[in-house]
């Protein structure tokens, strides 16, 4: 069963995201429940990427400048002038201006890594770099925001979520695993369960897009109409950074792994994590829809780049990513 999941992990990636939206539409209490869920799921999914990496091969991540420099310069010196050029060209309204720029000018730190391991991308480089990440889009947001909209909504935007997202999506699994890892080397039944953990990603991946669908679908239904313009906005950037990073990683002949991660980290932007942050700024309505709107879009997106990305980047990826 567990081969024929893996063998066919997008096929089944898009059922749990179609049940976990008809779960949340037909229980109205199942949607409350599944936003509780969202962050455990996350926790559990990345605990099981990081028991697989190599940490010699974290520590010398950082020694690849070329790579370092090509995810600086795809996300704080490109995204900005295409997320400007989008707010000139995409009409929204007042209230989904400022939800919209804070989510596509923020990096994403959590899922990526995930898709990208999946696409046969170098996730542990990427996962060495997600501090540098959290740091300066935070450093850097007002300043973009500044740039595109003069000082509205500046003010707003504080490191306290940034920082609570770093502790709990990477600090607290990252040190889980490596606690664990310590443990399976005195104890064969530690070793079999980080084992059995490992072989479980697909599974646990099924359980976390049907649950953001099943918290998230329902929140966005009834705004559909007036998202229609944050909708093409997310659709548009997903489509222009995934040319843009494919154009990088062969322009700068970067390894087929590596360059499959630019792409990945060029395209996902950090909705987990703004979401707070935009409803401190907006309260409850159209504003943390249309974050919420952003990560299903970006979920989609993900499920077909896994497939179209090693054939625009080609090259050898392991069985379990096919």
């Amino acid at each position: 069963m567990l081969a024929s999941l893996t063998r066919h992990q997008v096929l089944w990636y898009l059922i749990a995201i179609g049940a976990g939206a008809l779960i949340g539409l037909g229980l109205p209490g199942a949607s409350p429940l599944a936003a509780a869920a969202i962050t455990p799921c996350l926790i559990a999914l990345l605990f099981v990427t990081f028991l697989d990496i190599p940490f010699d091969a974290v520590r010398d991540s950082f020694t690849d400048v070329r790579f370092l420099g090509a995810v600086a310069l795809a996300n704080f010196l490109i995204v900005p002038p295409v997320v400007a050029g989008l707010h000139a060209v995409i009409p929204l309204s007042d209230e989904l201006v400022i939800p919209v720029l804070i989510v596509l000018l923020t990096p994403c730190i959590d899922y990526v890594l995930v898709f990208t391991r999946l696409a046969g991308g170098d996730h542990v480089r990427l996962l060495a770099l997600t501090p540098v990440l959290m740091i300066v889009q935070i450093i850097l947001l007002p300043v973009y925001l500044w740039m595109i909209l003069g000082g509205t909504g500046v003010g707003a935007i504080t490191p306290g979520p940034v920082i609570t997202a770093l502790l709990v999506f990477i600090i607290i699994p990252l040190a889980a695993s490596v606690v664990a890892r310590g443990l399976a080397r005195r104890s064969t039944l530690v070793e079999r369960s980080i084992h059995a953990a490992s072989q479980s990603m697909v599974i646990l991946m099924m359980v976390t897009l049907a649950v953001i669908a099943a918290a998230q679908v329902p929140l966005i239904t009834p705004h559909l109409f007036d998202l229609s313009g944050a909708i093409a906005a997310f659709v548009v950037f997903a489509l222009v950074m995934t040319g843009l990073g494919w154009f990088m990683a062969r322009t700068m002949s970067l390894p087929v792994g590596t360059g499959r991660a630019l792409v990945f980290t060029a395209v996902t932007r950090n909705s987990l994590v703004m979401l707070p942050i935009v409803r401190a700024i907006t309260s409850d309505g159209l504003g943390p829809a249309a974050v919420v709107a952003q990560t299903f879009v970006e979920l989609v997106f993900m499920l077909i780049l896994v497939r179209v990305v090693p054939r625009i980047l080609p090259g050898t990826v392991v069985s379990e990513n096919r």
